[in-house]
């Protein structure tokens, strides 16, 4: 009886320390729940995200697959750098002059307007790994935490949180006029 009550508390460990956590502790990926990479074209995760942001007439709308699939590369939470994009530039609509810098990126690194990335997914791609490697490879894994690095706005967090939150209720199948394709 001791053997199995050990062996049924191991799994639940295992279980428990395998589990994503939502934005508000631990930012991971749902990458677990979508093994095949690259994405397949029906994600869940894309058709909603593309639908978002086209909710708000966002240039990044077209680049949703690609938000997922550098999450996933990168296991972290899917919606993590577009919500970053709503709270610093309006999804990607209010950025410096072709600069497709939708995160405030490198804003205080001596370049007035940021950091310009060559495209929208050159910018995904960079923020997405500036994220896993500076921040969350070291020790930065909750909003919190990223943001009193991040941004100046001790509000940052809960802003982000607030379109993380967003998103994830987003429900595109009550969008009529929007022709969601991948």
């Amino acid at each position: 009886m001791k053997k199995l009550f050990g062996s049924i508390i191991s799994t639940i460990v295992f279980l428990l320390a395998t589990m994503p956590v939502s934005a508000n502790g631990v930012l991971v990926s749902e990458a677990s729940a979508h093994p095949n990479y690259p994405l397949e074209d029906k994600d869940d995760r894309v058709i909603k995200l593309k639908a978002y942001l086209e909710t708000h007439n966002s240039p990044l709308a077209d680049s949703a697959s690609h938000f997922v699939a550098e999450a996933d590369r990168l296991n972290m939470d899917w919606k993590l750098v577009a919500a970053i994009a709503g709270v610093e530039s309006t999804f990607g609509k209010h950025i410096p002059a072709n600069s497709y810098n939708g995160w405030g990126w490198a804003i205080f690194t001596g370049q007035s307007d940021g950091k310009h990335f060559a495209d929208w997914n050159d910018g995904i791609t960079t923020v997405s790994e500036g994220l896993r490697y500076n921040y969350m490879d070291k020790g930065l894994t909750t909003l919190d935490q990223i943001g009193r690095r991040y941004a100046a706005s001790p509000t940052w967090s809960t802003k982000v949180k607030f379109f993380l939150q967003k998103i994830e209720d987003f429900d595109p199948t009550g969008i009529s006029h929007l022709a969601v394709t991948i």
